[in-house]
This record gives C-alpha cells, sequence and structure tokens, in this order.
C-alpha cells in the first residue's frame, strides 16, 4: 500500500513523526512537506502548495492509497484542491495539538479563524486521529463551546458524530537508543528540562520551582534543552543567570550528545501549559529520568500509562514540585516504567499506524 503523509510544519516534533513513521511503516509512505516556518500562512495558503506536491509525486509514482494529513493546514480546503488528482483516496487528518486551547503569546490575540480551520479539517476527514485521549477529550469540549458561539446552523450536533468516530494513536518516539539499557544506581543529581524555549512551556514556573529549589540547599544542576527561536520570553534569561553555574547547558543539543544527557538524568521536569502527547518526557523516561510533572494536560495520562505512582510524579504546587525533585535525586531509576515507556516507540506504534491506515484504505 501506499500513502501520502503530507505535512505542513515538516520540523521539531512534526518532522520526528513523519520521518518515524516513514522509517517504520511496512507500507511505502512518501513525505509531502513545507519547511517550518510561517506557521499562521501554513494553516490558511499551504493547503494548494502542498496539493501541487502531491501532483508532482502522483506524477512520478502514481495515486496513493490513502492520504495522511497534520493538522498545520485546512485539510478541508486541500481535500477540494486534490480531488481531481486522487478522486476517492480516503484523507486521514492527525491532530498533534489544537487551536482551541493553545495558550496565546504576549504579541497574539485572540482568532476565530483558526478554531475553525481545525474543526473544519476534522469535519471532513475521513478519519480524525488524536495523539491521546485526552487531547480528543479536549477538542470535544471545546468545539462545542466555539460553534455555540455562532448565530445559527452552529454544528454543534456533528461534534459527537466526528468524535466519536475518530481514533486514538500515540506520536511515535524513536528510543532506540535506550534498549537494553542497563538501570544502574544512583544518577548524579542532574534535573533535564527538553522543551521549547516558548511561552506555553511555562517559563515563570520554570523559574519559582528552581528558585525554591535554590532556596533548599540542594545539590544539583540544570540542563536546559530544547529548540530556542528568535523571540524568547524574558524569563529565560532570568533562569539562567538565577542558576549560574548549575546551569550546565541551555539551548539545542545535537542528538548523540542529548541522548548522552538523558542517560545521565535524575529527573525530569516539565512546566508546560500546552502539551497533548510528551515526546521529549517519555525519551527521557525511556533513559531513565523520574519524570515530575503537572498534574494537568495530558500528564496524568501519561503517569497512568507508565505505570508510574502518580503520588510520586505529579505536582499541584511549587513546593510539591521541589519535594519530588529533592526526592528523585536520592533515589535510583525506576526499571518498570523505563521498560514501560518503549510502549511509544516506533517499531510498536508504527504497526498501530499500519493497520489504521490500511482499514481506511
Amino acid at each position: 500500500m501506499r500513502i501520502a503523509l503530507v505535512e505542513p510544519y515538516y520540523g521539531g516534533s512534526h518532522k520526528a513523526w513523519a520521518d518515524g513513521f516513514a522509517a517504520s511503516s511496512r507500507d511505502d509512505v512518501a513525505l509531502v512537506t513545507h519547511d517550518a516556518r510561517f506557521w499562521k500562512w501554513r494553516m490558511h495558503g499551504g493547503f494548494l502548495t502542498l496539493a501541487d506536491q502531491l501532483a508532482a509525486d502522483i506524477a512520478l509514482h502514481g495515486v496513493p492509497d490513502v492520504i495522511l494529513a497534520s493538522t498545520m493546514m485546512n485539510v478541508s480546503a486541500f481535500a477540494g484542491a486534490v480531488r481531481h488528482l486522487a478522486p476517492g483516496v480516503p484523507i486521514g487528518v492527525y491532530f498533534h495539538e489544537s487551536q482551541f486551547t493553545y495558550p496565546l503569546s504576549p504579541a497574539d490575540r485572540v482568532d476565530f479563524t483558526y478554531k475553525m480551520i481545525n474543526w473544519a479539517s476534522a469535519a471532513t476527514a475521513d478519519l480524525v486521529i488524536f495523539n491521546s485521549a485526552y487531547h480528543r477529550d479536549v477538542f470535544r469540549a471545546e468545539a462545542k463551546t466555539f460553534l455555540n458561539s455562532f448565530p445559527e446552523h452552529k454544528h454543534v450536533d456533528d461534534v459527537g458524530r466526528v468524535i466519536d468516530a475518530s481514533i486514538v494513536l500515540p506520536v511515535g518516539v524513536d528510543l532506540s537508543p535506550f534498549h537494553g539499557m542497563d538501570v544502574g544506581g544512583l544518577r548524579p543529581p542532574l534535573i533535564v528540562w527538553n522543551q521549547r524555549w516558548e511561552h506555553d512551556k511555562g517559563p515563570d514556573e520554570l523559574m519559582e520551582i528552581l528558585r525554591v529549589l535554590i532556596d533548599t540547599d540542594a545539590d544539583f544542576s540544570v540542563a536546559m534543552c530544547g529548540e530556542v527561536f528568535v523571540s524568547v520570553p524574558p524569563e529565560f534569561a532570568e533562569i539562567t543567570n538565577m542558576l549560574g553555574d548549575r546551569l550546565v547547558h541551555a539551548g539545542w543539543l545535537e542528538s548523540d550528545a542529548y541522548i548522552d544527557l538523558l542517560k545521565r538524568s535524575s529527573v525530569v521536569l516539565s512546566t508546560a501549559h500546552q502539551e497533548f502527547f510528551g515526546i521529549a518526557v517519555v525519551e527521557a523516561v525511556a533513559a531513565g529520568a523520574h519524570p515530575v510533572l503537572p498534574d494537568r494536560l495530558v500528564y496524568p495520562e501519561r503517569v497512568a500509562q507508565l505505570g508510574a505512582n502518580p503520588d510520586t510524579v505529579l505536582y499541584s504546587s511549587t513546593i510539591e514540585a521541589v519535594e519530588l525533585i529533592r526526592s528523585a535525586l536520592a533515589s535510583p531509576p525506576d526499571p518498570q516504567v523505563m521498560h514501560a515507556a518503549h510502549q511509544y516507540d516506533w517499531s510498536v506504534v508504527g504497526r498501530q499506524y499500519d493497520q489504521a491506515l490500511e482499514s481506511l484504505a
């Protein structure tokens, strides 16, 4: 079977998802992509230029059996643009994130356009796929609230039909560097925070947790890994200054160095205010780091699937986070939780994608 995977924002976790599935699938997966920039323009205009790229691929290799599209574009418009290229070919849409709940940056303002694009994409696709049950539940509730704000013919009754027919497939993660790892004993007191340096990842909360942790005179160091963009929230500069010599890395790390750092880490900390799966946390847990996560978003679902004790992982306040970190720094890795993380490896998840898309085709 031949699959056309259409990714309008081919970078970061979206690129890892596309590449991971293409490499692990038993089917022939062709990538049709745009670079990871200008996300708002991708949402508005990407459908047409990606349809042109699909046309070029079809000219070379023939019509695919199924199309899998990411939601960083208007999938309903894309379906219209390719109807003459691939008549009758079903389109599945994969929701990495949702515009219904994405926190606004200080530079942004509320714009209902992107919510409507998400809803139109879900309403017209042949199969809707969410990356977590949490995401699916949030979409159901927020779409109803959003559509109820309109004067008539509100689509609200369609939301349940669309969501009830959807499925959940986790984001696959390449965990091969951590296969067969020796659990070992107590690790150095290294905390890794491996997120994008953006406002939705909670820099204010991170700063407060680290400030209190410093005040306890705890022995620890911090690695802040992740993509750093042109515009960075000012809290990150304050954090790096506050940590001083405790900060052992700041910014992007190449793959080998990143893997080595995760294998040495005792704790993986998240302070996110927007998270629908948590690839970075899964990577760190598979490497043996103890998760310390906010009791919100997708994290309770992820903790349950990992078989971890929520009382030792989930925090609801700064003080709770600090206590959990101090306890984790003094404990060796949990081999059961490490092993459970491998349920998200592409060697497992790729088969699930194949089955779902072959059924769709």
